[in-house]
This record gives C-alpha cells, sequence and structure tokens, in this order.
C-alpha cells in the first residue's frame, strides 16, 4: 500500500511541476498556481487511468482465464494476481488429488468381487462396477442415469426397493438362472448422503448349494442310520420278549451283525471322507508299486465275487491287466481305497455271469490310466454328473441290498482331486460302464517300464 501511494503522490508531484513549468511563462503567480493545480489534478487522473486499466487487466484474467494478461509483477494488482495464481494452483491440485482419490474408489469398487451400483435420491444409477454388470445385465452406455426399477424386474426386488426398509438384504434369482442351474444373487441397499443409495450384490448361489448339501447329508446320514438302528432295536427287543429256539435266534442274531457291519461300514466311510478333507495333499515321498496293487485288488475282487455269487457258475469273469512294471507315486492307503471302491461297485451291481475287466496302463502322452469296464446294465445318462454326490444312488434298494454305502464314488472323487488326477465315467444303457482314473505323468515313477499288450494276457477266471 505504501508504494501505491508513493506512486500516486508521485504521479500528482510530476503533474505539478509540469503544470507550473508551462504556465511559468505567464509571469504571472496566478497562473502558475492554476498550472500547478491542474498538473496535480491531471497527474492523479492519469495515475488513476493507469491504475484502472491494470485492474481491468486483471479481471478480463478472473474471467477468461488467460495467463498472459496478467502477467503483473508490481504494485497491489501484481500481487492480488500473484496471490490468485498461488490460490488458483492450490485449488487445482486439491481437485486433482480429490479426482484421484475418486478414481482410486472406483477402481477399488471395480475390483470387488461384488456387485457394487451408485444410485442418486431419485433412484437412477449414477455407477456400476463389472460384477454388476455379470449379475443385473446393465450396459454402461445404455442403462446409466435409467431408474433401477426399470431395469430390475423382479418382483421381490421391486417390493424391497419401494418398502424402504433396508436392514435386511434379499435373496433373487440371478440374470442367468434357469430351472436346472438355478443362480442366487444377495442383495442389499445401503442409504448414504442426501437420499442416495449403494446397491450391493454378491453370487451366493455356491452357498446356497453348500447349504443345500449339508441339509441332504445331514438328512442322508440319519436315514441311513436310522435303517440299521430300527432293525437292531426291533431285534433286540424280540430277544428279550419272545421264548425263540436255537435256531431262531441264531437268525436273529445274524441279522442283528449283519445291520451292525452296515453302521460300521457306513462310519468308516464317513470317516475316511472326513480325513481325506482334512488333510493336506499327498506329497511324492510316497509311492505304491503297481504290481502288488493290482494283485492285491485281483485277490479282493475274487473274495467278494465269490461271496456275493450263490454258485460257482454264477461268478464273475474277472480280467486283470497290469502293463506296467514300477510305482505310482501318492498315497497307498488312498489309491487302494479308490481303485477298490471301483473294483467293488462293479461287482455289486453287475448280474451273475457279467465280465468284468480291470487294467493298468500307460498312454502315449506318459499318463497312467487305471480303468474298470463292465458289461453290466449301464447307467442313464442323466445320473452320471451326480454319481459322485455323497449317498447319490441310482437304485436306492439294490443298493442297499448289495450293502452300498452310497459314499464310495465320493471317496473316489476326493482322492483323486487330492492326487491331481481325473475321474472319467463312460456308460451306456444295457451296454455297461467304465470308470477310469487317468494319473499325470509326474505321479508315474520315470523307471516304469511298460510291457507290451501282446505279452501280457492277464489273469482271467
Amino acid at each position: 500500500m505504501f508504494w501505491r501511494f508513493f506512486s500516486f503522490v508521485a504521479f500528482q508531484f510530476v503533474g505539478g511541476i509540469l503544470g507550473w513549468y508551462a504556465t511559468s511563462f505567464t509571469q504571472t503567480s496566478s497562473s502558475e498556481r492554476v498550472g500547478t493545480l491542474v498538473g496535480v489534478v491531471l497527474g492523479g487522473v492519469l495515475w488513476f487511468l493507469l491504475d484502472t486499466s491494470r485492474g481491468a487487466r486483471l479481471l478480463r484474467w478472473l474471467r477468461v482465464g488467460d495467463a498472459s494478461d496478467a502477467a503483473m509483477r508490481t504494485g497491489l494488482w501484481g500481487e492480488v494476481s500473484d496471490r490468485v495464481r498461488r490460490l488458483l494452483r492450490s485449488r487445482e491440485q486439491v481437485a486433482r488429488d480429490s479426482q484421484q482419490r475418486l478414481q482410486d474408489f472406483l477402481a477399488a469398487f471395480q475390483a470387488s468381487p461384488n456387485g457394487v451400483v451408485l444410485l442418486d435420491a431419485r433412484g437412477q444409477i449414477e455407477w456400476f462396477n463389472q460384477m454388476a454388470v455379470a449379475h443385473f445385465g446393465f450396459e454402461p452406455e445404455r442403462d446409466l442415469l435409467q431408474h433401477l426399477g426399470n431395469l430390475v424386474r423382479d418382483p421381490g426386488f421391486a417390493a424391497y426397493f419401494s418398502g424402504h426398509d433396508y436392514r435386511q438384504e434379499l435373496v433373487m434369482p440371478g440374470r442367468q438362472s434357469t430351472p436346472t442351474r438355478p443362480v442366487k444373487l444377495s442383495v442389499h441397499l445401503h442409504p448414504y448422503g442426501e437420499g442416495r443409495l449403494l446397491l450391493i450384490s454378491r453370487d451366493i448361489t455356491a452357498l446356497e448349494q453348500a447349504e443345500a448339501m449339508r441339509r441332504d447329508f445331514v438328512a442322508n446320514v440319519s436315514h441311513e442310520i436310522r435303517t440299521p438302528l430300527t432293525v437292531l432295536a426291533g431285534f433286540v427287543e424280540t430277544l428279550q420278549t419272545l421264548e425263540l429256539d436255537q435256531s431262531e435266534r441264531a437268525r436273529y442274531l445274524a441279522l442283528m451283525a449283519q445291520q451292525a457291519t452296515r453302521m460300521q461300514t457306513l462310519v468308516s466311510d464317513l470317516l475316511t471322507l472326513s480325513s481325506l478333507e482334512g488333510s493336506p495333499p499327498p506329497g511324492v515321498t510316497d509311492s505304491v508299486a503297481l504290481p502288488q496293487l493290482m494283485a492285491q485288488l485281483e485277490q479282493e475282487g475274487r473274495a467278494l465275487s465269490a461271496a456275493l455269487s450263490p454258485t460257482a457258475k454264477a461268478a464273475h469273469h474277472l480280467v486283470f491287466d497290469c502293463l506296467l512294471a514300477g510305482d505310482l507315486v501318492g498315497a497307498p492307503n488312498e489309491l487302494h481305497s479308490a481303485m477298490s471302491n471301483l473294483l467293488s461297485n462293479a461287482i455289486r451291481y453287475m448280474p451273475d455271469g457279467g465280465e468284468i475287466q480291470v487294467r493298468m496302463c500307460r498312454l502315449p502322452d506318459g499318463r497312467a490310466e487305471f480303468s474298470v469296464q463292465d458289461n453290466g446294465p449301464g447307467i442313464a445318462p442323466e445320473h452320471l454328473p451326480r454319481l459322485t454326490e455323497r449317498f447319490y444312488r441310482v437304485d436306492r434298494s439294490r443298493s442297499r441290498d448289495t450293502g452300498g454305502t452310497g459314499l464310495g464314488l465320493a471317496i473316489v472323487k476326493h482322492v483323486v482331486q487330492r492326487h491331481g488326477a481325473e475321474l472319467k465315467i463312460d456308460s451306456t444303457l444295457g451296454q455297461g460302464s467304465t470308470f477310469r482314473i487317468i494319473f499325470p505323468a509326474s505321479r508315474v515313477n520315470p523307471l516304469v517300464v511298460e510291457r507290451s499288450q501282446g505279452q501280457s494276457g492277464g489273469n482271467r477266471e
């Protein structure tokens, strides 16, 4: 302010001197005083005009934003323009930082495994991420600023959205839900800001399926255990209340032992499944010799076939071919359990006199394949995807008659997954079935020597 006042006085002083000089030739004191006064006034007016033009330049820069018009480094207006520049740069930096934070937040929402939709106070869509596109079928170019109620037409969601009670989440069908492949979404609206809403959607199909499987599992276990327990309780009550001769008592005790064995087998299979699910995958330090494993399977298979066949003539025709003379890397007990389950299933469900071929061979790409092939009744195509589910049976009555628990193929599936192998099932009604376990080449001992199929006729019965 001092320099501003000083420049104003300086202009007046210079104007006064010039006015005095211009009137000094008149040789009259009054003229000199008038000239001096006029010079002082004109100096003040000139300073005012110059100062006003600098202010106008600053005002034009503030309106247009052209930095070249505000190149003033001195005076009051120079100080004002410099401070305005610093203030604008600070505001621009704040705006850039805010924009960057907004982009970071949106990027985080975009990476979220849940669907995220931002709604304004009128229920119109302001923004949504890619997961919301998958859940609701939104299109960015078409659906932005559209009312959410016009795009999501599910009746349950419409009632939830219009009810304005968002304390609980809503479970609704997904966009790609079909009767054969249901998709479930969990949708929850969260109010924020001034009437705005945040919609969070989650795909809970797997959770719903797991819950359904848990309920089925509990129901199946209860049913499987309740049946033999009911039989045992009835036999015990009979033995306690009736006078039976020795032969009847022996028959009842034999039936009780059969039901107890059935429960014991069921509990053993459940413990096996629990152990497979809770233990770490098998390492590479353990292995099993394939010839010895196949010999053990052959012994067990022939014993089971003999036990189930009423006469030697009705026994199954079993063929065992081991085309690998080496080791298979993995947990011996688990591998034996999986292969034994496939073999016992084939024997139990095979009619008398049927043929079962069990083979271990090496595929051209170096992988090992264990297969059990039969010429039995086969399995309908609609049952194949569910065969490895716990307690799933194609024919429940026949499974109970043969002593099955419905857990064998579930055990096989877990063992196969733990060893990085594949389970393939091929079956045709009336022509038989083939169950194959294909082990990766890394599970096959590199010292394995493949015998030619012409030299290995296999063991037959």
